[in-house]
């Protein structure tokens, strides 16, 4: 009888756990992510996200940021050159490529804050995806 009761009570206890790590890993780096947005990207984009028009395109509300990740990390990863259309309006900066200024880490914490900061709302991103892009 006791086990009948206690094996559910354990388990969901186990799953809030679980959920309250991953919500505080999320909320840690997207913190950490911010001390390097603040340093390493705000000049351009802005610290509301918005960038400069028709130079550096807004980080809020691009699919491009809270869309497939992996678009978003190569970005950060490898930079951008040339002139892309962000929301329907043409950008024509240039971003600097921060593999090998920052760690996979510090990439995946300032993804993370971008993909879920002046409303955004996308998945986190891990170390591992970051260093999969090639």
């Amino acid at each position: 009888m006791l086990k009948r009761f206690l094996i559910p009570v354990l388990a969901g206890v186990a799953v809030a756990a679980f959920t309250l790590t991953s919500e505080h890993t999320v909320r840690a780096a997207a913190s950490d992510g911010k001390a390097i947005y603040d340093g390493k990207c705000a000049s351009c984009h802005q610290a509301n996200g918005q960038g400069l028009a028709s130079t550096f395109p807004p980080l809020a509300a691009n699919k491009d940021v809270t869309g497939d990740s992996t678009k978003v990390i190569t970005s950060v990863v490898k930079g951008v050159n040339g002139s892309i259309t962000v929301n329907g309006k043409s950008y024509n900066g240039a971003m600097p490529a921060w593999r090998g200024q920052l760690s996979d880490a510090d990439i995946a914490a300032v993804v993370t804050y971008i993909r879920s900061s002046w409303g955004n709302k996308a998945s986190a991103v891990t170390e591992k995806q970051v260093a999969a892009v090639k």
